[in-house]
């Protein structure tokens, strides 16, 4: 590999001047910048970052533990962080940890799972030195992610650190929830169902709290036999379907769009049509919604805004001496209501 100090001997200036130079702060003439930037690209020469952090003690790497890649949620928040650290002169190494994968959905629960390959993998990046971690979740719920007295900047995304020393990246699941109803409501709707996710998990109860706090406003009395719960899949959402429209709704609020998928499929078989006899809303803005007939209405998660608010999160941490005495949070980033087809104005 080509170093440092052979690119100042082929232009004839310094290492510090070649060093200035990539990192934006030579104040050479703009002929002996070109030169030194033509030969840079000409050799193919990439700064070590693991021995500029021997000397400086800080590495500009961060590391992203996911808990599975194959999750619809993970690649954008992914993405958008290390495009965010891209843009910042930041690397990026990225540990999967296949939880999934591996186990299916009978680690939720388990910690000893979690932690038998969740502390070697943040012991390797510790190693390497990483200047921060990011730990991404596959759904929202309180982690143990970080001790109390880790020593660098760490920050939760898609899910709430269990200690509060880390802040956390959420989505806004009540206001998504609020603002689902609210619109329903806007169109006319009053006896609205919810195609639910499983009871336990924290999308389902805060989304359910924002559809709550919706019908409480407009005075419209909460009824629990309007919501059914089912466990994210289609299959569930075609299964509660029957039982949801023999309460007389004219709407059904579904907390993802598969379940709405679920639920199509039951009244295309059942002669009722969407956006005409029955009105429907989704969650998540997967590309299903846009495809089904008529198009899903449906509220956008802002994967990408998550991972580069999380991204910016760490940033602003490593540049905080004093990081480890600031109070942390929960930021909460909103959803986005995509009007399409799917409901109709009673």
């Amino acid at each position: 590999m080509i170093t440092l100090k052979q690119i100042a001997q082929m232009c004839g200036v310094s290492i510090s001047t070649v060093s200035n130079i990539i990192n934006g702060k030579s104040n050479v003439s703009e002929a002996t910048k070109l030169r030194v930037l033509e030969v840079i690209e000409r050799t193919g020469y990439k700064p070590n970052y693991f021995a500029q952090g021997m000397r400086k003690q800080k590495t500009r790497i961060i590391g992203i533990i996911v808990e599975d890649l194959d999750l619809f949620s993970t690649a954008p928040i992914v993405g958008a962080i290390m495009a965010y650290c891209e843009n910042q002169n930041y690397r990026t190494i990225l540990i999967n940890l296949r939880l999934y994968s591996k186990w299916q959905d009978t680690w939720y629960n388990d910690e000893q799972k979690l932690q038998s390959v969740l502390q070697p993998s943040i012991k390797e990046l510790v190693s390497i030195k990483v200047d921060g971690i990011i730990y991404v979740a596959g759904h929202c719920r309180v982690i143990n992610c970080f001790p109390d007295d880790f020593k660098i900047p760490a920050a939760v995304a898609y899910g709430i650190s269990k200690s509060p020393r880390f802040s956390s990246i959420v989505i806004d699941d009540e206001k998504g929830g609020y603002d689902a109803t609210k619109y329903l409501i806007s169109m006319g709707h009053r006896k609205i169902g919810v195609m639910a996710g499983t009871p336990d998990n924290l999308h389902t109860m805060k989304r359910l709290m924002g559809y709550q706090k919706a019908l409480f406003e407009e005075q419209i009395l909460f009824n629990p036999d309007l919501i059914r719960y089912g466990d994210w899949m289609s299959e569930s959402g075609f299964r509660e379907a029957g039982n949801l429209i023999k309460e007389d709704i004219t709407a059904i609020l579904c907390l993802n769009d598969l379940m709405a998928a679920g639920v199509y499929n039951y009244f295309y078989e059942h002669g009722i049509e969407v956006g005409n006899d029955i009105s429907l809303v989704g969650y998540d803005n997967k590309e299903i919604s846009e495809y089904i007939r008529p198009a899903l209405t449906t509220n956008e998660i802002q994967l990408k805004e998550i991972g580069a608010e999380s991204a910016k999160m760490i940033m602003n941490m490593m540049e905080d001496d004093c990081w480890e005495c600031s109070t942390n949070n929960v930021i909460k980033v909103p959803c986005r209501l995509v009007i399409r087809d799917s409901v109709k104005k009673i």
